[in-house]
């Protein structure tokens, strides 16, 4: 069975065994517009007042957590972690690596891999069609950010995780996905401890904010702006600044032409760092079963 026929069957088939998810159409969960989520939007609204505040106070230890944890959080955590080993199985690692990279996923405040994976892998089924959770083509605002205060799909939701029996029957992925805030918490306090509020600033508010709105370009921007190389039946489209943001995500049409290929910069001059890693991976001997789709 190649990679690339092991995720369809993993998006498309109905019998709830692990590493699938169910196709039927009347029984897929709908992202539809609901009543504001007021709690999380106060939240989300003071995170983002807390990370303007950090622009007032700069330091080199503070700018040095926020680059360390971005790496961790962004690059290590939702586009090596969460999108291409946990949603499309690309390659495959030890399983205490893979939960230590899991981990980090959680550092970027997007909720917990079950929730995650689930949505995205609800996208590529649906991608750009109804019950898509964050299409263009139902407003540009809905899905760059509005989906996420809006939408009726959230953390725990039963619907998501029929789509993730492969994680589900893992005791610390179900851990994980109700307590995704522990570890970003416990990160908080140590940079408080070790570097003051600066630090907790920079490291936790700002970071987290500029990373939520860097993913969510993947979701909006890569599916309105840029070339395609591959004749898909979506919007996706090749990006590159987003691409240069997000280390490598924002080749978003070579992604959706194949979703399993462990590397998204599929041209010598695709800048696809988050790939480079995964290829460090391997060559160490961490990682195996590397899918790379060669053109």
């Amino acid at each position: 069975m190649t990679p690339q026929i092991q995720i369809q069957d993993e998006v498309t088939t109905s019998t709830a065994t692990p590493g699938h998810a169910p196709s039927a159409r009347s029984h897929m969960p709908q992202q539809t517009r609901g009543p504001l989520k007021a709690i999380f939007a106060v939240v989300l609204a003071l995170f983002h007042l807390l990370a303007l505040t950090a622009l007032f106070f700069f330091s080199w230890k503070a700018f040095a957590a926020f680059v360390v944890l971005w790496i961790f959080g962004q690059n290590v955590g939702i586009a090596i972690g969460y999108h291409r080993l946990l949603t499309h199985r690309g390659y495959a690692v030890p399983r205490w690596l893979e939960y230590a990279i899991a981990t980090c996923g959680t550092m970027a405040l997007q909720g917990g891999p079950i929730y995650w994976v689930g949505v995205h892998r609800l996208h590529h089924q649906l991608t750009d069609k109804p019950g898509d959770p964050h299409s263009p083509r139902d407003g540009k605002w809905w899905s760059h950010m509005d989906w996420i205060l809006h939408g009726t799909l959230h953390n725990q939701d039963p619907a998501l995780q029929r789509y993730t029996p492969d994680l589900m029957q893992h005791a610390y992925y179900r851990w994980l996905d109700r307590y995704h805030w522990l570890p970003v918490t416990l990160v908080g306090l140590i940079l408080l401890a070790i570097g003051g509020w600066p630090c907790v600033l920079w490291g936790v508010f700002l970071r987290a904010v500029l990373g939520l709105h860097v993913t969510w370009l993947v979701n909006s921007a890569t599916h309105m702006w840029g070339s395609r190389r591959y004749e898909t039946h979506d919007d996706s489209r090749n990006n590159w600044w987003v691409a240069l943001l997000t280390g490598g995500e924002g080749w978003h049409n070579n992604h959706h032409a194949h979703p399993v290929s462990a590397r998204h910069g599929l041209a010598w001059y695709e800048f696809d760092p988050n790939y480079y890693a995964i290829w460090l991976l391997e060559k160490i001997g961490l990682a195996r079963k590397v899918y790379v789709k060669e053109v």
